[in-house]
């Protein structure tokens, strides 16, 4: 069992004034899917006073270790990348198409400022659209759709637009940064999932200033390549072959307008982590969550998944003959927006729980129903 510190002690130690930085400057630096290098080395420099190791894969995974000498092996893991699109055609009048690299919102594009990433550095473009005045027509009005939202860089030939450095296969983000609402809410792009990334990485920082001595070998991992299809987390956990893994990432706030509860379950933030119930989810493994969060008197909800979690806990679960798996969501309100909101008692809460939950893990604890 790991030595601790007084509860007391523990629960003063949550975000404090750098971490904060920190994580504003990581949400505000962009991190797409398949070009996360920049985002993972900000993490990194963060992480390293805490840990004893780290590695990075061939694809951008970050990896930090506490006791890699270990042979029994904990993941606490989070997903680095963000949406985004791609340039995929431009107009001999200067205008950009697009296409999505993971699962960008068309509706909510028109009118927003973007970076195009070149090789000369960032070009600024805008989503435009046309101005009311010229839509109501008596037509039937267009609403945005991938055939015709397009962005503009203030070209006007091809020529003009290739010779900033812009070609097919450009990646473009949002530039929309991080702020708080009323002293109570997280906002920004990429919530989803970087304040995974932040969260697991303040765990790592809570060890190390309580010094606590863990008896296993932890593996914080930020893994990249999530939004297309848990392609980073797939390819780590066959490296690492884990013996426990407890992922973060978000889920969806219900509360809102527009969403079902009877089918999207009733959530909310600033009630505490979500812990899921899901195949993929190991069952001993998801009572001993809820065991650390009622002894730490740390709130938290409740969530069903029907066939899978849709996050990188169905890669850890599947891999290498099967690993003990379970997720721990952030409720989030505007997923894949450029305002996403969390809430900063759930962020601390998420951090607290993992933190309470490895302060459970016995060394070669073994989680099978039948042994």
């Amino acid at each position: 069992m790991a030595k601790k510190k007084p509860e007391a002690e523990q629960q003063a130690a949550v975000v404090n004034d750098a971490s904060l930085a920190f994580f504003e400057k990581y949400i505000n630096n962009p991190s797409p899917t398949g070009f996360e290098w920049k985002g993972q080395e900000i993490w990194l420099d963060y992480l390293k006073p805490y840990i004893d190791d780290h590695f990075v894969d061939n694809y951008g995974t970050a990896v930090g270790v506490i006791n890699p000498q270990a042979e029994y092996k904990v993941v606490i893991e989070a997903h680095a990348d963000e949406i985004s699109w791609f340039v995929n055609y431009i107009t001999n009048d200067g205008l950009i198409y697009v296409i999505r690299n993971g699962g960008s919102d068309h509706q909510i594009a028109p009118s927003k400022r973007v970076n195009i990433h070149t090789d000369k550095g960032i070009v600024k473009a805008v989503f435009g659209w046309p101005a009311i005045h010229t839509r109501l027509g008596g037509e039937k009005e267009e609403a945005p759709t991938l055939k015709n939202i397009f962005l503009d860089c203030g070209c006007t030939s091809k020529d003009e637009v290739e010779a900033l450095g812009i070609h097919v296969g450009c990646v473009i983000t949002y530039e929309d940064e991080f702020m708080v609402l009323n002293n109570r809410y997280y906002v920004g792009r990429a919530l989803d999932n970087r304040a995974g990334g932040f969260m697991i990485a303040e765990v790592a920082r809570l060890l190390k200033q309580n010094n606590v001595t863990l008896p296993f070998g932890l593996y914080i991992v930020n893994a990249v390549q999530e939004e297309i299809g848990l392609r980073g987390a797939e390819m780590i956990a066959h490296r690492i072959k884990p013996n426990v893994a407890i992922v973060t990432d978000v889920t969806h706030d219900t509360g809102t307008p527009m969403i079902n509860k009877i089918t999207q379950g009733d959530l909310a933030c600033g009630k505490g982590p979500v812990i899921s119930y899901a195949p993929a989810v190991q069952n001993n493994l998801n009572k001993l969550l809820i065991e650390s969060a009622q002894k730490a008197g740390i709130p938290f909800q409740r969530q069903a998944s029907s066939r899978s979690t849709g996050t990188d806990t169905d890669a850890f679960a599947y891999s290498n003959d099967g690993v003990p798996s379970a997720l721990i969501s952030l409720p989030l309100r505007y997923m894949h927006t450029t305002v996403e909101m969390i809430h900063k008692d759930d962020v601390d809460n998420v951090i607290r729980l993992i933190y309470e939950s490895l302060l459970n893990i016995k060394n070669g604890q073994d989680f099978r129903y039948i042994k």
